[in-house]
């Protein structure tokens, strides 16, 4: 059954439209609604969460705060589907990712605009990642298509062959800074691999996930594959990560949450757990470097998406031979390309607003210095903007250098040699991603092998293959998606031995 809200909507696909419809649409603030069992359910017995523009301030949105007993409904949903959706054939599959991601593609102006709003991000970032969704969906229709599978013979006694099944009924939840992205990076392969889902996307960034049900609707996905609801993490999370018929939870967010997940999983050992957690990544800069080059990769990691990526590169370390050229050219190069409302959005909620702005004043109580920006007002009166701040004389022990801020702000700090670099990105209990940027061919392998980080990034920042693992060490998480790896995630292995008489 197709949402009235998502008619509306669907309509709505540049910024002007969209403002317009905010102002008119009759049942203002929008309302938003489950999507279970291919149907859009009424959400006016919930409580609602209210969900704001960050680049305004103002209420638009209704969330709504989907109890247990909703969540119970859809994973039952999902259960019930899972039963001829995990015996479809790998083409079948493959035809319905490949439907989704034309769908999405189609449409990828909408998505974008209504991300850009959702988010706060711009809407160059929102059409960025709205790409990289239909990848997802695309990369996964075909991955599975070309599987390989392990054939050991024991000689004179047995052949061993490896066989996987779809493992069940998965939650897949999912963060508010890549809201589109991020959800479908764990939609698509938990489909493609034969398993079920209920999504539930960040209450502060739901108005993609609803906008790609209707699109779920429109793929004519057999019902109950893939259930949305919408809430936060203490109500209608932890129902969903609790419920004894969820065989497995992928998870992309805060340590924190991850730590309460492994918690509330703990009695259900069998649980696959995928958790992709926060990171505190560094960028290592030699003197070796196209300074020019190194200056734009260091900012592109530094300041992407507001700095609102795990993947940034938040703490800069830049050998001391080149330290004040870099800090000057890097300053000079924020100043005339990341400037805010058009390369820098607004941040996403006025709470992470003033978590930010809390480590501002850390900065200024520390004595650092602001090489670029300042403090913001505590409470702004249109929108969450905080211009993009550079930090220089911050100690390395410091809170801003340990924690992750999550906003458009990097510290600068310098190092002698190879030794103290290593030592210095490696002295985090995070380890997601890592920066190194030098020119000696040698370096990039002694260096980057001996990062404690799941991902190393070398003259360059945020390319994928979606084959590669994803995830990180340390506090950054358990588990590894992508390829092969997320095919670990969503399926149960099984060894048959055959005896050769």
């Amino acid at each position: 059954m197709a949402s009235l809200l998502c008619s509306a909507l669907w309509e709505r696909n540049t910024l002007e439209k969209a403002h317009n419809f905010l102002t008119t649409w009759k049942s203002f603030p929008l309302v938003l609604e489950n999507y279970v069992s291919n149907t859009f359910a009424s959400s006016s017995y919930f409580e609602n969460i209210p969900s704001f523009n960050p680049q305004t301030g103002q209420l638009y949105a209704h969330v709504p705060l989907s109890t247990p007993a909703a969540v119970d409904s859809a994973v039952l949903a999902a259960e019930a589907a899972f039963k001829t959706w995990s015996k479809t054939t790998r083409a079948e599959r493959s035809k319905y990712l490949q439907r989704i991601a034309a769908l999405i593609q189609e449409n990828r102006e909408l998505f974008a605009v209504w991300e850009s709003i959702d988010q706060g991000k711009t809407l160059e970032r929102a059409r960025v990642e709205v790409d990289r969704a239909v990848s997802n969906f695309s990369y996964f229709s075909t991955y599975i298509l070309h599987e390989e599978s392990s054939v050991r013979m024991i000689d004179g006694v047995a052949l061993t062959y490896e066989h996987r099944s779809p493992a069940g009924v998965f939650a897949l939840i999912s963060p508010w800074n890549m809201p589109l992205y991020l959800l479908t990076w764990k939609i698509a392969p938990c489909l493609a691999f034969g398993c079920t889902a209920v999504a539930k996307p960040s209450e502060v960034t739901s108005m993609t996930a609803l906008l790609l049900a209707e699109v779920i609707r429109q793929a004519e996905l057999p019902s109950g594959v893939l259930n949305i609801v919408f809430g936060d993490g203490a109500t209608t999370g932890s129902a969903l990560v609790k419920h004894a018929k969820v065989k497995g939870i992928s998870f992309t967010g805060g340590t924190a949450t991850g730590i309460q997940i492994r918690k509330d999983a703990a009695a259900h050992i069998y649980k696959h757990l995928s958790l992709e957690l926060g990171g505190k990544n560094p960028t290592l800069v030699f003197d070796d470097v196209d300074l020019e080059k190194a200056v734009a990769t260091a900012a592109m990691a530094a300041f992407e998406n507001q700095g609102e990526i795990c993947l940034c590169g938040s703490r800069i370390y830049v050998q001391s031979t080149i330290y004040e050229t870099f800090v000057k050219q890097f300053t000079s190069f924020i100043s005339e390309n990341y400037k805010l409302r058009s390369k820098v959005g607004a941040v996403v909620s006025l709470q992470h607003y003033q978590k930010i702005r809390s480590y501002l004043l850390l900065a200024e109580k520390e004595r650092g210095t602001f090489q670029l920006g300042s403090i913001p007002e505590e409470y702004p009166k249109a929108g969450y903007w905080i211009e993009p701040t550079i930090l220089t004389g911050i100690a390395t022990n410091s809170r801003i250098m340990r924690e992750e801020i999550f906003g458009p702000v990097v510290a600068i700090a310098q190092f002698e040699g190879e030794e103290e670099a290593i030592e210095l990105a490696n002295d985090n209990p995070n380890g997601l991603a890592s920066v190194l940027l030098t020119r000696d061919g040698a370096r990039m392998r002694r260096v980057g092998e001996r990062i404690e980080a799941g991902l190393v990034w070398v003259n360059c920042w945020l390319v994928r293959e979606l084959g590669t693992p994803f995830g990180g060490m340390k506090n950054s998480g358990v588990g590894k998606e992508g390829g092969a790896y997320s095919r670990d995630v969503f399926t149960n292995v099984r060894t048959l031995h055959l005896p050769s008489v």
